[in-house]
């Protein structure tokens, strides 16, 4: 086939991705147990080497696969699930609708292997149904709870205390406290659903928490006891990463606003630190208690 050059390199990089792509999702599938999730990942693989094949019988090249991207994608099926990394690398390929738009004028091709890979890929992708993400809602729960609870008590103890030492040991307790708390109200309220994963349910919702408050009161161990403007400036920031990192896993593997939801959970969890923080010192005022 007569094409120009820059028409070739794009088609060269088409194929490179199909054909990369194609080890990707066979990569995944191979760890997964039958079913149809498996199914799924091994259809979407056929498919993408039967693109690499088109574009190959138009370039009259045979691609190697970037190993580099195979490698990257299963550690983040590994690490985050396979939806996250599997949404995360069709999501990164949206640039390549201008492409595949200008290829056409060249190539019609490319027109008809687009629209098939897009429509064939969105279906596909929409119809997997990962255990863990089954229990986004109860992480969701530990997170905004943890966030905004130890956000709060660890702004308001700042001022009221101005020790990192007691703060970080209240906080701690507090935290634990918590933890146990929120996982038990998850699991009684799971079993008065008639939910048979009631102890999961409970289990992710105990560990997120838990975690979330080990990082948030990290930075009152580290710092020195009269540094606790500094300790509580980390945590808040660290509060925000939190956010930050949770919205967008949840924005990825869910298909959700991810602007909307980490505006909102930023500005719940800092409103309440703040007014905890007034607090902290208004009761301190009113008490008249100097620790």
């Amino acid at each position: 086939m007569t094409m120009s050059e820059q028409a070739r390199a794009a088609i060269l990089t088409m194929q490179n991705n199909e054909i990369t792509e194609y080890y990707i999702y066979n990569k995944i599938a191979e760890r997964l147990p039958g079913g149809d999730n498996k199914n799924t990942l091994l259809r979407l693989a056929a498919a993408e080497k039967r693109h690499c094949g088109m574009w190959e019988a138009m370039t009259g090249v045979h691609s190697e696969p970037n190993t580099l991207r195979i490698h990257w994608y299963n550690f983040l099926a590994r690490v985050c699930g396979y939806t996250f990394a599997l949404k995360l690398m069709e999501s990164g390929e949206n640039a390549a609708d201008k492409t595949y738009a200008k290829l056409a004028e060249e190539v019609p091709e490319a027109h008809a292997i687009a629209v098939e890979e897009e429509e064939h890929e969105n279906a596909l992708l929409a119809i997997l149904d990962e255990k863990r993400l089954q229990y986004v809602g109860s992480m969701v729960l530990g997170l905004n709870d943890a966030l905004v609870e130890l956000t709060g008590t660890l702004a308001g103890l700042t001022l009221a205390m101005k020790n990192t030492g007691m703060i970080a040991m209240a906080g701690l307790i507090t935290g634990i406290a918590a933890t146990l708390s929120m996982g038990s109200s998850e699991y009684l309220s799971s079993r008065s659903e008639g939910r048979d994963d009631a102890l999961t349910s409970c289990m992710y919702t105990s560990v997120v928490y838990f975690l979330t408050v080990a990082v948030l009161v990290a930075p009152y161990l580290i710092y020195g006891n009269d540094q606790y403007i500094e300790a509580m400036i980390t945590m808040l920031v660290l509060a925000v990463l939190i956010i930050l990192v949770f919205t967008y896993y949840i924005s990825v593997a869910k298909d959700l606003n991810f602007k909307k939801r980490f505006l909102e959970m930023a500005a719940i969890s800092l409103g309440v630190a703040l007014i905890s923080f007034v607090i902290g010192i208004f009761v301190k005022q009113v008490l008249g208690i100097d620790m």
